[in-house]
């Protein structure tokens, strides 16, 4: 069961704190903390159950199911483990061992303070320790959004320890001759954009987002024909104001998003913060830095990438034009699947047309 960290009760007119940890996340952070791999405790998906490992010198939550060949899933931002809620137990069917952590900075797992801390070679280093802890040689990994990304750059950095690489949302065409954050700078001026706001000084970012959660995922998690509020905030300049405030309030939920999972998205926001998920956009321009010796090199494992089309990240490119680019750093794309009139969310969303995507990749190798 989910644990109780504490119960305080009265008794004998003090107060006596009973510690309810059986399988509970304080027991399991204690016994991944001393080199052992915690006893599973179940999660809010049926079959599927949380565990905690050491890896790459932090505690880490992990959501499994299933034995087999390793499927490792990545997760983007904001979201947790739980986007992953309607491909592992598909994948558990399938035959395959399913493993989606937390990430470093979310849910569970630890939140290292140093903005450094969160620079691709340690959030790489994340995903193999995690094979390590698990006795595993190699696995497949899956990746949406800043899981894509980070997916995409730890096949290069670490290729002998992936078999294949199933990327969502985000396209890799191999390292870009400047810095992003520069492009960003030029392209957006004195503009809004929210990359820009999230590497601003002073953590202005997650001031907001922490004191409205819920405010931010509900307006992030819809589909792109989903209706909204107006905006509150219309100009387009950065001074104008935050990122929430722009975003108008959603009209009810999208057909894809039950009220009991936008509650626990925005759970595990309200206890985590946001500052870790943050963390990871301000390593940006120290990314491109450290991966200098990764221009011009190629991904040769198989790859398939999938999104929606309505995506905003893919700016309305076609397949042709997406396999195009991901051609010049993967060797073996083996398909671009884009799923119509789909956003960004594409894994929950279209989760029929997501996992049949995967299952046809997965037998093909």
């Amino acid at each position: 069961m989910i644990l109780t960290v504490t119960n305080a009760v009265k008794a004998c007119g003090r107060i006596v704190v009973v510690a309810l940890v059986l399988h509970g996340t304080l027991l399991g952070k204690l016994l991944a903390q001393q080199g052992d791999i915690d006893v599973g405790t179940e999660s809010p998906v049926a079959g599927v159950t949380f565990r905690f490992i050491q890896s790459n010198g932090i505690t880490m939550r992990i959501a499994e199911t299933g034995t087999g060949p390793l499927v490792l899933l990545a997760h983007g931002w904001p979201e947790s483990w739980y986007s992953w809620r309607h491909q592992m137990t598909m994948l558990a069917d399938a035959g395959y061992h399913v493993v989606a952590p937390d990430m470093r900075g979310y849910g569970e797992t630890d939140k290292p303070a140093a903005v450094d801390d969160y620079n691709i070679n340690h959030v790489a280093g994340d995903l193999v320790g995690i094979l390590d802890a698990l006795g595993e040689e190699t696995a497949i990994l899956v990746g949406h959004d800043w899981g894509a990304i980070v997916a995409w750059t730890t096949v290069l950095l670490h290729p002998s320890r992936f078999t294949a690489l199933i990327a969502m949302s985000v396209p890799y065409g191999g390292r870009v001759a400047q810095s992003p954050m520069d492009s960003w700078r030029e392209d957006f001026g004195e503009n809004f954009f929210y990359i820009l706001y999230h590497n601003e000084p002073g953590g202005v970012a997650e001031a907001e987002y922490d004191a409205h959660p819920r405010g931010l995922i509900s307006r992030l998690y819809l589909s792109p024909n989903a209706p909204r509020e107006p905006s509150i905030i219309t100009d387009p300049r950065r001074s104008a104001g935050g990122w929430i405030g722009r975003l108008g309030a959603p009209k009810g939920l999208p057909d894809w998003l039950r009220q009991e999972d936008l509650d626990y998205v925005v759970s595990q926001f309200e206890n985590a913060g946001f500052r870790g998920g943050i963390n990871y956009y301000r390593n940006f321009h120290r990314n491109w830095e450290i991966t200098e010796h990764l221009q011009g090199v190629t991904i040769k494992i198989p790859v398939l990438f999938i999104a929606g089309s309505r995506d905003s990240v893919i700016a309305g490119a076609d397949k042709d034009r997406l396999t195009a680019t991901i051609s010049r750093a993967a060797e073996d794309l083996r398909d671009v699947v884009l799923i119509p009139e789909i956003g960004h969310w594409v894994q929950q969303e279209a989760p029929a047309e997501t996992n049949a995507a995967m299952m046809e990749f997965l037998n093909s190798l």
